[in-house]
């Protein structure tokens, strides 16, 4: 493709994390929004505004669009990038690319290719929280500043068998507990019954002990005895490690994750979500990790805190009891 010049297609992944087939992919989904309000004879294309965002998304550093994109200014790529969020953000896109398993089927799936992990039953889906950093910000600044003392916005995301994000929130300052967020999210909604439809039946997912022990929401035993609570606890720990790893794949793909992102928090946000997009486009589309980031970035393990109502607990103790 001669938009892409003498680069081959792992050169272009290792530049912008999408292939030649998924960047021309993407400029189509948004041409519509980012098409020249002008007919300028030099306005900057959908293409050359999706590459300087994905160079930014995937670097971290506006500047590296200078010597890449020729002739564009520092201003202009700035706003290539605002307008590429503000497109890739948007419900009807974020909902295409991020959605929750509604059917039987797709459950049934989901749980057979995560009890092919550790023989736990039932599970669709692992859930954790991950900070993503931010420049101090000129309104509500303590709010922002988490337990590792930097100022973040704490993401819940929720990942399938395949390491795609089904569910992801991206809006509550680092100070903030996962559990909390856990509580004020669809998630909750849903699998309490209080928001859509839910197919019927035992469906769970894995999370730390840093949240609520649930009917849907099993956590790990803070001190097992020997046994089944010591073999839930194992299959539990080696099943949701998929989500530290999901987290790790998203983070090392796009940079811009793990750098101070120098953005109004509510801009942030929305690169969070663009983020998870690109994550799950790259996922469906079968885009490789660029070879030299393979086996580079750690997680940070969470503050783990017993809590969770009586109910859960019980329940936990029938799973384990049932299961091992």
């Amino acid at each position: 493709m001669a938009e892409f010049g003498d680069l081959t297609n792992q050169e272009v992944i290792s530049r912008y994390r999408l292939d030649k087939d998924g960047i021309m992919f993407l400029t189509e989904l948004l041409r519509e929004d980012l098409q020249p309000k002008t007919l300028k004879k030099n306005a900057i294309t959908p293409l050359q505004k999706v590459k300087i965002a994905l160079r930014y998304f995937a670097s971290g550093e506006i500047q590296l669009n200078d010597g890449d994109i020729h002739g564009i200014s520092q201003p202009s790529v700035s706003r290539c990038i605002s307008q590429v969020i503000h497109s890739l953000s948007r419900p009807h896109i974020v909902q295409r690319y991020i959605k929750f398993p509604k059917t039987q089927q797709e459950l049934q799936d989901f749980e057979r290719e995560f009890y092919g992990t550790a023989s736990f039953p039932n599970v669709f889906g692992v859930i954790d929280g991950t900070h993503v950093q931010l420049q101090a910000p000129t309104q509500n600044e303590e709010v922002y500043v988490n337990r590792m003392n930097y100022h973040s916005i704490n993401t819940q995301v929720v990942f399938d068998p395949n390491d795609r994000i089904i569910d992801m929130v991206a809006r509550w300052p680092g100070s903030v507990h996962d559990s909390r967020i856990l509580r004020e999210s669809g998630v909750w909604g849903l699998m309490e019954g209080g928001a859509g439809h839910f197919p019927p039946g035992d469906h769970y997912l894995l999370g730390d002990s840093g949240y609520p022990c649930k009917r849907w929401l099993l956590t790990p035993y803070l001190n097992p005895q020997p046994g089944s609570q010591s073999q839930y606890n194992r299959a539990h720990k080696s099943t949701r490690a998929k989500v530290e790893r999901g987290i790790g794949q998203l983070k090392r793909r796009w940079g811009v994750l793990h750098s101070e992102i120098k953005m109004n928090p509510e801009k942030v946000c929305k690169l969070i979500i663009c983020c998870g997009v690109l994550h799950n486009l790259c996922k469906s589309r079968n885009i490789p990790m660029p070879l030299d980031i393979l086996h580079n970035g750690q997680i940070q393990p969470q503050t783990i805190v017993q809590s969770g109502p009586q109910d859960g607990l019980r329940y936990r103790d029938y799973v384990a009891a049932t299961y091992f």
